[in-house]
């Protein structure tokens, strides 16, 4: 308990009296806590180990900002390790090389008086008189607090954008761009067969983007229940859904298609991570799982040629959800 303590009065010296100048003090003066001499080779030390612990923080944040830099995750331990562990060693060489100590019997009295909040005033004050490089030294704490907060700020960036979300809303839907199959070959309405479960992606995008892959299946006209506003967008029963999850982004990769439909659900479509199941005739709405939102369904035209081709954007943002994600529309 005294060690921690003396640490903790070492850094509350290092930020009340970095800074300030020294005050004369006049021979006669009575002071608490005895003098001590300057140890500027423990001073350079400390502004040493401030130093390293700001440089290590920063590489930290240089580390995260490079996605795919090798062996990331042992380099940003790495890195706040030497950090935390730098400012540790600082705080420690501090509170026992360049503070002067008091050793009492007992806890100090609780300020409810004037005179003994004077007198721990003093003493805190007096405690740092040995100290010669106040400005460099605050200097050097500023430095490595400040770099160490950003660092450990650093990965809320991976929440997402805090202000522009306008990139969560694009994709590469628009009217008229055909579905083309993983080979870039165009899907045609006539090969989509009720029961079979098919992956398009638009023709010309890149297809690793999170909202260019859909499934695309076939129910008997007479099953949909679109809202009105959708009622063209299956044409010939021919439905498209985005196949992102919109619980955590997985993969749609399941479909199920009832053999016997008198006794079992109907047609859904199914992510096998967390088991959230859409029902594609009802706008991929959520029957069953942890997903709060419909799957985004994707409007369909078939051309001259018989190939299925974007009848516009999606119905709803793609992907699993974030903050405000049903006041935007797809662009």
């Amino acid at each position: 308990m005294r060690r921690f303590l003396n640490w903790v009065i070492g850094l509350a010296v290092l930020i009340g009296t970095l800074g300030r100048r020294r005050r004369r003090r006049e021979p006669e003066e009575e002071r608490i806590v005895p003098p001590g001499s300057a140890s500027p080779r423990a001073e350079a030390v400390v502004i040493l180990l401030l130093l390293t612990a700001a440089a290590c923080a920063i590489a930290f944040i240089v580390v995260y900002a490079m996605d795919g830099l090798t062996d990331q995750t042992q380099l940003l331990g790495l890195t706040l390790g030497l950090s935390l562990g730098s400012l540790a060693a600082a705080l420690i060489v501090f509170a026992r090389r360049l503070i002067v100590t008091e050793e009492i019997a007992e806890e100090y009295p609780e300020p409810a008086h004037p005179d003994d909040q004077d007198a721990l005033v003093e003493v805190v004050r007096e405690s740092g008189d040995r100290l010669t490089r106040k400005r460099l030294l605050g200097t050097a704490a500023g430095a490595a607090g400040g770099a160490l907060g950003l660092a450990l700020l650093t990965p809320v960036a991976s929440l997402g954008p805090a202000l522009e979300t306008g990139t969560f809303y694009r994709t590469p839907w628009v009217p008229g761009r055909r579905l083309v199959d993983d080979k870039g070959r165009p899907l045609s309405a006539d090969d989509i067969e009720i029961s079979d479960f098919y992956t398009a992606y638009p023709e010309g995008a890149d297809p690793d983007q999170v909202p260019a892959p859909v499934v695309v299946v076939r129910l008997a006209p007479s099953q949909l229940e679109l809202p009105p506003e959708r009622s063209r967008w299956a044409p010939e029963g021919i439905l498209a859904y985005s196949k992102i999850c919109t619980h955590a982004g997985c993969a749609i990769s399941l479909y199920r298609s009832p053999l016997f439909d008198p006794v079992q659900p109907g047609p859904a479509l199914v992510c096998p991570c967390h088991y959230s199941t859409f029902n594609p005739a009802s706008g991929g709405a959520v029957v069953f799982g942890p997903a709060g939102r419909p799957l985004p369904q994707l409007p369909l035209t078939i051309d001259p040629r018989r190939e299925l081709r974007a009848g516009g954007n999606f119905s709803g943002p793609v992907g699993p959800s974030w903050w405000g994600v049903r006041k935007g529309k797809p662009t």
